[in-house]
């Protein structure tokens, strides 16, 4: 069984179905675009995480940037879940949402004094550290406070996960972690500091990763530095491995969880570090399959080299086709008698790279309703205001229960903030 296996989207008489709820019900109800997340698959996916990692110690840090909801948040808090956070607005939502912040770790290359400062007031779990100047910020700032930081370096390990340019992140070449090179002689620094804690280590290559193999480069060159830092009596807590398991949008075919977590953890006992806690950052394996973004045809509009299905949701919605040119799978929610034609699905947004599909073999005319499935990471958490658009609602789904989980946004409260000049 995949990660991606579960599949809260079926068929009954035809329509399409969230759990026990039509999705045209849903867009009755709440109107489109609507972003709809199942909640069994987001508990389902967080439980195949921790469940292979069940009798070791260990921390599973969903990494929020895929979709930061609170309700999201809540759920995943209340399932036990840890969090991998990239700026202090992501800290204060695991806040708001009854996480805990001491399951916190904080990513990103740009970190500011300001968040170190509110990361340390709450007392997180550590600050992964990308680069040396950061460290030296870190503990400028625990100094000012009064406190010590916990730290771990974010490792660079130079390994290519074979994935999209955009979302590969541990090759030499990319802006994130500390390069290998360096990583030694930071982690000798951090020792020297009065105001710094060394607890753990951790690496993260990149995204959309369909193989194991590159997981166990990573972490055989993480394991060398643990291996040394030991022999200069430097000894860690944890060893993060990051995230990037893919999710199946077409035809890929991602590990397990447990495949991932039993080849790294057989790893990690063979060199003897079985006793430090096995740390893990999924994103878009947890919350990716639970998503669907209802969106309803407008205007069909044909021409003599392609035709167009223009729909109410655009780039503003989901900008994944745009951004990486990703294929989304798209179903139409209700069975449709009419003969199917190839079209690209598009929005009105005044761009042309605001596509969400082209040539599908699709029947449809305007007022059917169509989901965008596999939407549930990096859609609403990538969304935005282009063309004075209001951001869609989102709603969770419980068995044969809705929640409304954010409200759709009103164009009044788009320039709520803004003023003329007097």
């Amino acid at each position: 069984m995949t990660v991606a296996s579960a599949q809260p989207y079926r068929r009954s008489g035809g329509a399409l179905f969230c759990e026990g709820v039509p999705l045209a019900d849903i867009a009755s109800r709440f109107g489109t675009p609507t972003y709809v997340y199942s909640r069994s698959a987001i508990e389902a996916a967080f439980a195949a995480y921790a469940d292979a990692l069940r009798g070791r110690p260990s921390l599973v840090c969903y990494a929020m940037k895929a979709n930061s909801n609170l309700a999201v948040l809540n759920l995943l808090a209340r399932s036990g879940s840890g969090f991998d956070i990239v700026s202090g607005g992501e800290l204060a939502r695991v806040i708001a949402a009854g996480g805990d912040p001491r399951k916190v770790v904080f990513s990103g290359v740009g970190k500011t004094a300001a968040e170190i400062a509110q990361a340390l007031a709450a007392d997180i779990l550590c600050f992964n550290l990308e680069s040396v100047p950061e460290l030296e910020m870190v503990e400028r700032v625990a100094v000012r406070m009064g406190r010590r930081a916990r730290i771990s370096v974010r490792v660079n390990p130079d390994v290519d996960p074979k994935t999209h340019p955009y979302i590969s992140t541990g090759l030499k070449s990319n802006k994130f972690g500390v390069a290998y090179a360096d990583t030694l002689p930071l982690y000798r620094r951090a020792a020297s500091l009065s105001h710094i804690e060394i607890v753990g280590i951790d690496c993260h290559i990149g995204s959309r990763i369909n193989d194991v193999a590159p997981y166990l480069e990573a972490a055989d060159r993480l394991l060398d530095i643990v291996d040394v830092l030991a022999g200069d009596g430097i000894e860690l807590a944890h060893i993060d491995f990051g995230g990037g398991l893919d999710i199946r949008y077409r035809d890929e075919t991602p590990p397990a969880a447990a495949e991932l977590i039993g080849a790294l953890a057989a790893r990690v006992d063979r060199r003897g570090h079985g006793g430090k806690t096995l740390m893990l950052e999924p994103g878009r394996s947890i919350v990716g399959p639970a998503g669907a973004l209802l969106t309803r045809v407008n205007i069909v509009k044909t021409g003599a080299e392609k035709n167009f299905l223009i729909v109410d949701a655009a780039m503003n919605d989901l900008l994944r086709p745009a951004l990486y040119d990703a294929w989304m799978d798209v179903q139409p929610v209700q069975p449709h008698g009419g003969l199917p034609r190839t079209y690209d699905i598009v929005g009105p947004i005044c761009e042309s790279g605001d596509w969400l599909a082209r040539q599908r073999q699709i029947a449809a005319e305007p007022g059917d309703l169509l989901a965008v499935l596999g939407a549930g990471a990096y859609g609403m958490s990538m969304a935005s205001n282009y063309n004075s658009r209001g951001r869609a609602a989102e709603v969770m789904v419980d068995g044969e229960r809705v929640y409304e989980v954010r409200r759709r946004e009103t164009v009044e409260e788009l320039f709520a903030l803004e003023s003329t000049l007097p």
